[in-house]
């Protein structure tokens, strides 16, 4: 290997952009266990502030508190669900980052494919009345004979 090729590596390893998470040392509970779980649950709820980062991401100050209102309701022995029914009572359905399956995010996700249908639905009908109404008005006379004779040859 070349001295420069060593350098890029050596470089590239120095200013890689590492994941870093904005938990804090004195948020961080004792019992591994517990501070999984709150790192799980944290990941899943979306900072407010950020919109587009988790908690766990966020340095924000409304996501800290967040990640220390979820610690706590940990520590207070509430289930997973639990601490997410309260996060999701204070802050709305749009603080979980992957909302939950109801009649709103049922329609939401739905609605494009019943407009796709509806559409096509719609095609459908208009062609087929099209099809069956005649395209022109009636032959003359003339035009009628003059047909049958190219019929006939």
């Amino acid at each position: 290997m070349s001295f420069l090729s060593r350098f890029l590596i050596v470089l590239f390893v120095l200013l890689a952009p590492f994941s870093a998470f904005a938990v804090n040392p004195d948020e961080v509970l004792a019992d591994p266990a517990l501070e999984a779980r709150a790192r799980a649950l944290s990941a899943e709820l979306r900072c407010m502030v950020c919109q587009n980062q988790s908690i766990d991401d966020s340095n924000a100050d409304l996501a800290k508190d967040l990640r220390l209102l979820v610690r706590e309701r940990i520590t207070d022995g509430d289930s997973d669900e639990a601490v997410l029914n309260y996060i999701v009572s204070r802050y709305g359905e749009f603080v979980l980052l992957k909302p939950r399956f109801s009649m709103k995010t049922g329609l939401l996700w739905g609605a494009p494919a019943l407009l796709v249908l509806a559409g096509g639905l719609s095609l459908l009908v208009f062609a087929r009345r099209r099809s069956g109404k005649p395209t022109g008005s009636k032959l003359t006379a003339d035009e009628q004979s003059k047909l049958n004779d190219l019929l006939k040859k």
